[in-house]
């Protein structure tokens, strides 16, 4: 659909959004270790680490290599080729640091694994039976870009549209087409390579969580806060009337 390449949008609170470089740079280290090393290898691994929902409620005898409830999360970090692996790590690395500012870094790991967690659950919803294994970080970055929906809206971004076509567009435009287009195959493509209930779930819960957990005094859809001026006396002139100036406009 298309392909996010610059934000332009300057960090306020934190010099640098550690967290998310992080949470990168285990996603590249995981797909070094299990993706490049062939696909019985990945295979093996997807059960060992990836989310299968028969193995979570007990339908299937499947022992993950970690304890089940942590395959909510640990799926996340597991990639089956590496377009699957740039795809999500190229919209973690635009959307990613504006939502680690508004919140912060330790709130934001937990609204990241919060959001992976939501996207595993939506899977399970969907497909309670399912013995095969959901891999990759696209619940937790739709939650990061439902945030950042909500956060910025009006932020200019370069997008390159069907893969060929650069466009400078406000990021409703492009972000808000997206998650439509996530409802959308939700609603009309039967369950396969993709798992767009997943999708949905982080977009939900990147939604909701983003509301509760942005530092105090941080606006949503780019809102100014209005903060009134000091009065002003007039120069020279003790005796007369006050005068106060304008409401000025921060961010």
């Amino acid at each position: 659909m298309f392909i996010p390449l610059h934000d332009a949008n300057r960090l306020r609170h934190v010099r640098r959004q550690y967290v998310t470089l992080a949470v990168i740079g285990l996603n590249l280290l995981f797909f070094s270790v299990t993706g490049l090393a062939g696909q019985p290898f990945l295979q093996a691994n997807a059960y060992g680490f990836g989310f299968t929902p028969a193995a979570v409620s007990g339908q299937v005898a499947l022992q993950p290599h970690v304890p089940v409830f942590a395959t909510y999360v640990t799926y996340s970090f597991l990639h089956g080729d590496i377009i699957h692996l740039l795809g999500n790590m190229v919209f973690l690395w635009v959307f990613g640091d504006n939502v680690e500012d508004a919140l912060g870094h330790a709130r934001f790991l937990f609204f990241y694994l919060a959001g992976a967690a939501a996207g595993a659950a939506a899977h399970q919803l969907a497909l309670p039976d399912s013995q095969v294994p959901l891999i990759g970080a696209s619940g937790a970055v739709a939650s990061v870009v439902a945030a950042y929906l909500l956060l910025h809206p009006r932020v200019k971004l370069w997008v390159l549209v069907l893969g060929r076509i650069p466009l400078r567009l406000p990021a409703i435009v492009p972000l808000a087409l997206w998650i439509g287009y996530q409802f959308l195959m939700l609603a009309t493509t039967p369950a396969d390579l993709v798992s767009w209930p997943a999708h949905v779930g982080g977009i939900a819960a990147g939604a909701i969580l983003v509301v509760l957990l942005r530092r105090p005094g941080v606006p949503l859809f780019d809102r100014e806060v209005t903060v009134p001026r000091a009065a002003v006396l007039e120069p020279g002139n003790p005796g007369a009337p006050v005068r106060r100036a304008g409401p000025r406009r921060v961010l």
